[in-house]
């Protein structure tokens, strides 16, 4: 069953790529108006589904009825891509964000569907299970240098 977090997920990606930009403005008041919802219900796509680590940063305008700047990070090299990454990654990193960082890779195109599922092999739990204590750290340092090898 299709849940309307996802419907109006891709709503605004439907409206940036007719756009051909990668950057929208929205209001988000008429955004829930149009889906027959709660303003609530916008910021949570907004703020669940459009992050750093999708690929997207979102800005908020106050007054004049304000607006909500979503924009698609683009880099014209990978490797400020792959500094952004890692970064986000840190020092540890559980299974689900290490695979909403990987799928945001697949969804940008630069890895292939072969390598989504060799990297979620290599960070998944049972893979990492000699090492349960330490296992976010250690999927942390495999998903930085897997990353940083595919990109550069």
């Amino acid at each position: 069953m299709i849940r309307l977090s996802d419907i109006i997920e891709s709503f605004i990606k439907e409206m940036m790529a007719e756009a051909d930009k990668n950057e929208l403005e929205i209001q988000r008041n008429e955004l829930a108006n149009q889906f027959s919802c709660a303003p609530s219900q916008i910021n949570y796509v907004l703020t669940t589904r459009f992050t750093t680590e999708k690929g997207y940063y979102i800005e908020s305008k106050r007054g004049g009825g304000g607006c909500i700047r979503i924009k698609k990070i683009e880099y014209i090299e990978n490797k400020p891509l792959a500094d952004v990454i890692i970064e986000k990654i840190g020092n540890n990193i559980t299974y689900s964000k290490g695979v909403q960082i990987i799928e945001a890779l697949k969804d940008a195109d630069i890895i292939s569907n072969r390598e989504v599922n060799i990297l979620k092999l290599a960070i998944n739990d049972r893979t990492l299970s000699i090492v349960n204590d330490l296992r976010n750290k250690v999927r942390a340092e495999i998903l930085k240098a897997t990353i940083v090898a595919i990109m550069l």
